[in-house]
């Protein structure tokens, strides 16, 4: 029998689940946001990925994250060349992964290996360290809100937008294929990455999910013709550089070493990888390397700066200096403090078309609320947020908390 992705109202039994609201963690804005390319809606509410080499279908009611773990077909992951994620490398695979095989699971006999408390533990634990869940996002936004009006309005709609804690690998050859491209082709860029060249996982409904490549799958020789091939031009070559320059001169360790240094330092490694500039190198510190003060700069995130914060620095420029980057880094960083990165990806998501109608949604509702609304401005409109920029945007003029919808800026490239 052909196995399906799970579903939570086929039945309870084939899943776990632990406490996390909503305001925490919103499940369609955190995996559909640019971050990850590997998550797919399979069933309404309900995202399958990949996560430390096994595949994953989560969904979410307003307190509880619920998960269901799938059964590998495929046994020989040990020839692995990087470190598993918190857990997978503690997991012992051979007892867990003979047992799990991707079948349709009965319910009568086999909860007995799904639920053994040893891997239950360890599911939750690569939950929290994936999801960042001991980072309590209702503190950092009562603290960005209080410095930043702006942020503040934003955020009443964007709650629960989190920073994903990947494998270094993926995190860094998914950004390499983003140069120029958008959400939707890039994550068909890194499917066909996974299928041609990961350990096959299981299949689901039709759909077979793959590991990501190994980086001594990826340094391989015959890797950029592979990848040309396959539509991916001119990254190709970065690909397979950048995967061999890493096992030739550091190591396969040498990414995850990238997160006990600091964030320049690791930032300034990276971009001496073929096809790693500032931004892309930016991502990978703040979605896999622990780096949360990183702020990725494109120029999508330089419009939010000049629309809705009239940030004027370098009036009339066409492209992202390096120069720059580092100033509007350095501007949201001290608007934001230690955790900027996390703060510009609320923005960021909320700004991306796909999720605009939550915004109309917020946007109609708010008339019934309309005295609130009136005392909430008057504060709003005096506040003047003083930056100490390297002498680029002066005063900060945070909007009013119900100010005009700003226009929606398009953009071609919407990734972080």
């Amino acid at each position: 029998i052909m196995a399906k992705h799970a579903v939570l109202s086929s039945g309870s039994k084939m899943w776990r689940s632990m406490s996390c609201s909503k305001s925490e963690l919103r499940l369609d804005l955190t995996l559909a946001c640019g971050q990850s390319f590997r998550w797919r809606e399979t069933s309404e509410g309900h995202w399958t990925g990949v996560m430390g080499g096994r595949v994953w279908t989560l969904t979410q009611t307003d307190e509880t994250l619920w998960y269901h773990v799938y059964n590998n077909q495929d046994k020989q992951k040990e020839g692995s060349d990087r470190k598993r994620r918190v857990g997978v490398s503690v997991l012992d695979k051979n007892t867990a992964e003979k047992r799990f095989r991707c079948a349709p699971e009965k319910e009568e006999d086999e909860p007995l290996a799904v639920s053994s408390v040893q891997n239950r533990e360890l599911d939750e634990e690569m939950l929290r360290d994936y999801f960042q869940l001991d980072v309590r996002m209702g503190d950092l936004h009562k603290e960005w809100g209080a410095a930043d009006c702006h942020f503040k309005h934003i955020a009443e709609v964007f709650k629960g937008v989190r920073m994903l804690r990947q494998d270094p690998t993926e995190c860094l050859f998914s950004f390499i294929c983003t140069s120029n491209n958008h959400i939707s082709r890039i994550q068909g860029m890194v499917e066909r990455l996974c299928q041609a060249l990961g350990s096959p996982l299981c299949q689901l409904d039709q759909t077979s999910y793959h590991d990501f490549p190994t980086l001594s799958g990826l340094a391989d020789s015959s890797i950029e013709a592979r990848l040309r091939d396959l539509g991916f031009g001119y990254r190709a070559r970065f690909i397979q550089q950048s995967a061999k320059q890493i096992l030739d001169n550091h190591g396969p360790q040498w990414l995850e070493g990238l997160r006990s240094i600091p964030y320049l330092e690791a930032r300034d490694a990276l971009r001496t990888l073929p096809g790693v500039g500032t931004k892309v190198a930016d991502c990978v510190c703040l979605m896999s390397l622990d780096k949360p003060e990183a702020v990725p700069v494109d120029t999508h995130v330089w419009q939010i700066a000049k629309r809705d914060y009239k940030y004027a620095a370098n009036n009339g420029q066409k492209s992202i200096t390096e120069k720059l980057n580092r100033d509007i880094g350095d501007f949201f960083r001290n608007l934001w403090g230690p955790y900027a990165g996390w703060a510009q990806s609320v923005l960021f998501c909320s700004d991306l078309k796909k999720f605009q109608s939550l915004k109309e949604t917020a946007h109609l509702k708010q008339p019934v609320k309309e005295e609130e609304g009136e005392e909430e401005k008057m504060p709003c409109k005096k506040t003047k947020v003083k930056t100490e920029c390297t002498g680029t945007a002066g005063n900060l003029k945070a909007k009013p908390a119900c100010h005009k919808k700003a226009k929606i800026s398009v953009k071609k490239e919407p990734v972080m």
